[in-house]
């Protein structure tokens, strides 16, 4: 009988204690039976590291100390994994239930698929079950990033090997690195994409990107700045600009 795939979860903390536990036991509760949760704090002095020292039966490989901002510490934790595939659950977030792992490592029992990802809800900050912006991804098709369309990265799983061959995060970034790195994936000719057309994640509202104007006007400006980088964007990325953004209303929508 073949091994499952492993899955490395990477966890970045930072003065999180009130909403790390629910990540922990998200990643705790699920099905899939080779799971590795790494956990990258950056000096947390709020008392979180001392929530996860005791939950250490949990984590499999923890560091904390000081870093340069998430997407310093998002790369430790991919230097750190061991996994065939590596994916991300903040420490404000949790899975949709307990076999979103499973599903995942379901896509990728075929070995031409390098990347897997799927839908997303944004919910209230003190109330997960209360789901303010319901993100469907849909089908990948390549033409589409020239105009903004994008998966949602906490739902994106990708082998290992691709970290290596593209490298990390990039750290001139503040906000968008994210979106940066999954252009560069995902204009690759030779990967192969599967979509998976249920929730996975749900995300409490309030991140670094949308938490106030200045963050969205410099969002948006390095959301620019990677589609130029990449050479994906259509009308030198403007276009593309307009209508990733226009495109999130629909999101808003109430569904039945």
């Amino acid at each position: 009988m073949a091994t499952p795939v492993k899955i490395s979860v990477i966890t970045a903390t930072y003065n999180v204690a009130g909403t790390v536990q629910d990540c922990l036991d998200s990643v705790r509760g699920q099905g899939h039976g080779n799971v590795e949760h790494v956990v990258v704090d950056g000096a947390s002095s709020d008392g979180t590291v001392e929530l996860l020292e005791g939950h250490r039966d949990r984590i499999d490989r923890f560091v904390s100390e000081p870093d340069r901002g998430i997407y310093d510490a998002l790369n430790k934790g991919v230097a750190m994994a061991s996994g065939d595939v590596v994916g991300f659950l903040h420490a404000d977030d949790v899975f949709s239930g307990s076999s979103v792992l499973s599903r995942v490592a379901g896509a990728f029992a075929d070995d031409a698929v390098g990347a897997v990802y799927g839908d997303l809800q944004y919910v209230k900050s003190d109330d997960i079950g209360g789901v303010i912006r319901h993100w469907r991804s849909g089908e990948f098709v390549p033409a589409r990033l020239r105009w903004g369309w994008m998966p949602p990265h906490p739902t994106l799983y990708v082998r290992r090997s691709w970290y290596e061959r593209l490298g990390g995060f990039d750290l001139g970034y503040s906000i968008a690195a994210d979106y940066q790195w999954m252009l560069r994936l995902l204009s690759q000719d030779d990967l192969r994409v599967a979509y998976i057309p249920e929730v996975l994640v749900k995300m409490r509202v309030g991140g670094a990107s949308n938490r106030s104007l200045k963050n969205i006007v410099r969002k948006s400006r390095e959301d620019l700045r990677a589609m130029r980088e990449t050479g994906v964007g259509a009308l030198g990325g403007v276009g593309a600009l307009v209508w990733k953004n226009v495109s999130k209303v629909g999101q808003f929508v109430k569904r039945r």
